[in-house]
């Protein structure tokens, strides 16, 4: 009653931030992207969105949702599509293998599976079953999950373009874990147009009942001082074997782009393509030191409406 109480405090105190927390849960009242990115922009960030001067990262990440639409976004985000799009420009070796891919969870045979594989949607984030031993598996839950994604059409949480022109479907692929850390590291690279500027390791995600942890590294992989959503590791993680590697195919999957963060994963040694994400936490995730954001901000040079 307490919690509550004070809830209900806050907000008597700040009406318009309850209003725009409605309009979040419930996507589908507000049908102009601009108007929904700026009532979203303001519960994060406490400031109106400025559509026609932005400067952080942040800002400029909702402009490009507005005005930079290509075609080709659309296959690079869907996590089928994309892994044959990174084929062909830095080649198949670094794709993990597909066990397939369903229109529908019914489609999917578990009993020709192997022990261990990843289930996610092709079309959404989060959307993923990550199976170590299939003779303990929920299949039941694993299913129940996957049909809630199937039903999610990620656009309207987020407006980012792309996801509303992806085709719903699931995607069976390799489970992979590196011996050396017991886990799947993700090393994710900001590149502007071509250029990767910084970079953050996430650590610790598949740990329960532990938070995953960020640590930023600039390009020579130098640890910076930045929290962005989670927190860092209490121990750096150690510079991976590929990094130079993976910049090298981080520029080559990001020319001509204003914009896109490239993940890879390094497994016993090799490094593998994770995706093409285009708007980072969605745009509303806030840098502490707030300086970052006007620094990443900075690299963003915004194209042509």
């Amino acid at each position: 009653m307490f919690m509550l109480g004070k809830k209900i405090k806050s907000y008597l105190n700040d009406p318009f931030s309850f209003i725009t927390r409605l309009i979040i849960m419930f996507p589908h009242l507000i049908w102009s992207d601009k108007v929904f990115l700026k009532l979203k922009y303001y519960t994060y960030f406490h400031r109106w969105l400025d559509f026609d001067n932005p400067k952080t990262f942040n800002e400029k990440i909702q402009w490009l949702k507005v005005y930079n639409r290509c075609s080709d976004y659309v296959n690079m985000v869907d996590k089928s599509k994309a892994k044959q799009y990174a084929a062909k420009i830095i080649g198949e070796k670094y794709m993990i293998p597909t066990l397939g891919v369903f229109e529908t969870v019914d489609e999917i045979d578990f009993d020709k599976l192997p022990k261990q594989f990843v289930l996610k949607c092709t079309h959404d984030s989060g959307g993923i079953v990550v199976c170590k031993d299939k003779t303990t598996l929920d299949i039941a839950g694993a299913k129940k999950k996957l049909k809630a994604g199937l039903r999610t059409n990620f656009f309207w949480k987020t407006r980012e373009w792309p996801y509303k022109q992806v085709k719903p479907r699931i995607i069976a692929e390799q489970y992979m874990e590196d011996k050396d850390t017991n886990e799947l590291r993700d090393y994710k690279f900001f590149c502007f147009n071509g250029e990767p500027k910084i970079m953050f390791v996430a650590t610790e995600r598949q740990k329960e009942g532990t938070e995953t942890k960020f640590d930023f590294f600039d390009t020579d992989y130098n640890h910076l001082d930045i929290i962005n959503g989670h927190p860092m590791a209490d121990v750096p993680p150690q510079k991976p074997k590929n990094f130079d590697l993976m910049l090298s195919l981080a520029m080559k999957l990001s020319q001509g782009i204003p914009h896109v963060r490239i993940d890879f994963y390094e497994v016993n040694g090799k490094v593998f393509f994770g995706e093409f994400t285009f708007s980072h936490w969605s745009g509303n995730m806030p840098f502490e030191p707030e300086e970052w954001d006007y620094q990443l901000g900075e690299w963003l040079s915004l194209p042509a409406k």
